[in-house]
């Protein structure tokens, strides 16, 4: 174990007398407040869930870290805001992390470092790592089962894709003229329930810099759906896709479903631009006479070239009025086999937008992005342990939705109540938590301690 080191830093005239500032607590830590992600940890069974996909190739003589610790603390210090690697050497001797992994937070060994990290990450196959995936999304799942029970309508689906942006010479890292950049296109998948606002992670795979939109929408799609209609057989389910996962074989693929539903978004051409040019004239007449943007919905029934049937189209008709500029034409289609009016339907499609501020968490709460790994596979173990940690995380927030933090981002939550410092005693029967009388949010930090312990 390493020792303690003691630094002093003097600033005679700081504050009108000497100040001495000294590292010199032992057995301190500033992610005390960490021991939540235990808690959720315990709840979702994820890290264990996640660990036993893995085959461990090493010899068993010479093995001082399991596949379930390395792992857990891979996610632990993705979730406290450590997404370097290299991290580990700074934490491998800190109490809390230890505790997350099972071990003494004094007396026990150090944890794992950055090279037996690094070549953890770069030992898994795609096999192991497919199977990762399912057992991710099958704790997603069970973990709302048991939350709602049977009491659920409808689960919708929304799949989005995120660029990644890339340095170096990382496998499948290409050029997308799209984003002008080399990158990843990582696809991510959330599920909601009725009305609740939360999008739950539950998808999260890499892809190439130049993979198409819906590669591999239909295949996740499919996974989630079964899993789904395992937990709630007959709920109805709602997939949610923007314009670029428009496509003939997706369009078969959901109507062969039983009990789904469907709304995807669907670009302009000019025989749906003639379709609404009416409604088009009439919502620009009330936009002149009312100085404001005006839209209109309505539908209509259609069927591109490649499609078998027609479908039914529901438009938004809207010119959109700014001040000192000409009035624009702004005519937005979706594609659905949903029976809602049109104004309650498209507004019902303009909420998947939400996930974008998911994917803003993944990518600047969670960092998400570091996918610097030579291998592509190993880049891909690294947005499973990130997608894994942000689970952790949302789990926290669903606990707190009677507090003052029940939308806040992860960044948020992380600042709040995981980085608070604090001094760790062991005893015989237990250990103990010395963290701030002042800390700002002690009562909230109560409220959730209470409701993972009634959760064991």
């Amino acid at each position: 174990m390493s020792k303690p080191t003691t630094t002093q830093c003097l600033f005679p005239d700081l504050f009108g007398k000497r100040l001495v500032a000294r590292f010199d607590v032992d057995h301190g830590s500033s992610d005390g407040g960490a021991v939540l992600l235990k808690a959720a940890d315990r709840r979702l069974d994820l890290v264990d869930g996640l660990a036993g996909c893995i085959v461990d190739r090493r010899d068993p003589q010479k093995i001082v870290h399991d596949v379930s610790e390395l792992l857990g603390q891979r996610v632990f210090a993705l979730a406290c805001g450590y997404a370097d690697c290299n991290d580990a050497a700074r934490l491998s001797a800190d109490p809390i992390h230890k505790a997350l992994i099972g071990r003494d937070p004094v007396d026990g060994d150090d944890l794992g470092s950055q090279p037996t990290l690094s070549r953890f990450e770069n030992s898994l196959a795609p096999r192991e790592l497919y199977r990762m995936s399912e057992a991710l999304l099958e704790r997603v799942v069970r973990r709302h089962r048991k939350r709602l029970r049977r009491k659920v309508r409808q689960i919708t689906i929304d799949l989005d894709v995120t660029d990644d942006p890339t340095h170096g010479s990382q496998q499948q890292s290409l050029f997308n003229g799209f984003y002008g950049r080399y990158c990843y296109l990582p696809l991510l998948g959330f599920v909601s329930f009725d009305d609740e606002p939360e999008q739950y992670l539950c998808a999260a795979i890499l892809r190439s810099g130049t993979a198409s939109c819906h590669a591999g929408a239909i295949g996740t799609l499919r996974r989630i759906i079964r899993q789904l209609r395992d937990a709630w057989p007959d709920v109805r389910i709602v997939v949610r896709l923007d314009g670029g996962f428009a496509s003939p074989k997706l369009f078969d693929f959901l109507e062969q479903q039983t009990n789904v539903g469907y709304v995807v978004g669907f670009s302009g051409n000019p025989v749906l631009q003639r379709k609404v040019a009416s409604a088009v004239r009439r919502v620009r007449r009330r936009a002149r006479q009312r100085y404001t943007s005006v839209r209109e919905y309505g539908h209509h029934f259609y069927a591109a070239k490649t499609w078998k049937q027609e479908r039914r189209i529901v438009y938004k008709a809207e010119v959109v009025h700014h001040p000192g500029r000409e009035l624009k034409d702004n005519a937005r289609f979706v594609v659905t086999n949903l029976r809602l009016k049109p104004k309650r339907l498209y507004e019902f499609y303009c909420q998947r937008g939400d996930s974008e501020n998911r994917i803003k968490e993944l990518c600047d709460g969670m960092q998400i992005g570091r996918t610097s790994c030579t291998g592509f596979w190993a880049n891909q173990f690294r947005v499973l342990m990130t997608a894994a940690a942000y689970v952790l995380m949302q789990e926290i927030r669903l606990w707190a939705k009677r507090t003052r933090l029940a939308r806040a981002q992860v960044d948020t939550l992380r600042i709040y109540l995981l980085k608070i410092g604090a001094h760790v005693e062991v005893s015989v029967r237990r250990i103990v938590l010395h963290m701030p009388r002042s800390f700002p949010f002690i009562e909230v930090w109560r409220q959730l301690a209470a409701v993972a312990a009634r959760a064991g």
